[in-house]
């Protein structure tokens, strides 16, 4: 999964990029609203951070482009406590969900992974894809009841997979979600991934859509 952080006080843009790189995102940043617009309109998204207050076009402004644009991605502003006009705003441009500052980066990420989930279709953190389980709130994966030790790549492939259930996605989209925008993306790789969840989750649950891309089935038989 994939998030844009807009926010152009430095030090609280490197925390939050360090919070969701540690619970398994890839991450870009941007430090003002030229810059934040510019991706959020080139780049593939899962979810945006938007801070309000920025320099050279504010967080409203930018969001009300995107919208315009067609840009669906979940989106979280950023507000100050006092500005109650700003969450208003906000919601009527497009936003999805608010945090006040200060604010603790745990609720967060955990407004995010509720927007992601919801854009997706899915209710509760617990996604489960037959015996498959994943908890979007710890990224532990369990198999008919076993945990499976992923790496990080792979858990981050798993969970846009489990997200996006009986999709077919290509290898593009995969690869657009799986690496930030500095990562030297290779698609190829995609493949070599699929092998190892394939092996490691045990069920034959991503199928192959040839000419297309992979599937993770929704349907998938119980292990013995």
């Amino acid at each position: 999964m994939r998030v844009l952080i807009v926010e152009d006080d430095k030090d609280l843009n490197r925390q939050l990029e360090q919070a969701f790189a540690d619970a398994g995102y890839a991450v870009d940043k941007a430090f003002d609203g030229e810059e934040g617009h510019f991706l959020g309109d080139t780049e593939p998204y899962d979810a945006v951070v938007l801070d309000i207050g920025l320099p050279k076009a504010d967080g409203i402004s930018v969001l009300e482009k995107w919208r315009r644009a067609g840009r669906t991605m979940p989106v979280l502003i950023l507000t100050a406590r006092d500005r109650w006009n700003d969450k208003v705003a906000g919601i009527d441009a497009g936003a999805d969900d608010y945090v006040t500052k200060p604010f603790h980066v745990e609720e967060v990420l955990a407004r995010v992974r509720a927007l992601i989930r919801r854009a997706a279709g899915h209710a509760s953190s617990l996604l489960v894809c037959g015996p498959i389980e994943f908890d979007t709130r710890t990224s532990k994966v369990t198999v008919a009841g076993s945990a499976v030790k992923l790496t990080s790549h792979e858990l981050r492939l798993l969970g846009y997979l489990m997200h996006h259930q009986d999709k077919v996605l290509s290898r593009t989209e995969l690869t657009e979600h799986l690496y930030d925008q500095d990562f030297d993306r290779d698609s190829n790789t995609i493949e070599v991934f699929i092998g190892r969840l394939r092996k490691k989750l045990g069920t034959d649950c991503i199928e192959t859509v040839r000419g297309l891309g992979y599937r993770l089935q929704s349907s998938v038989p119980a292990q013995d």
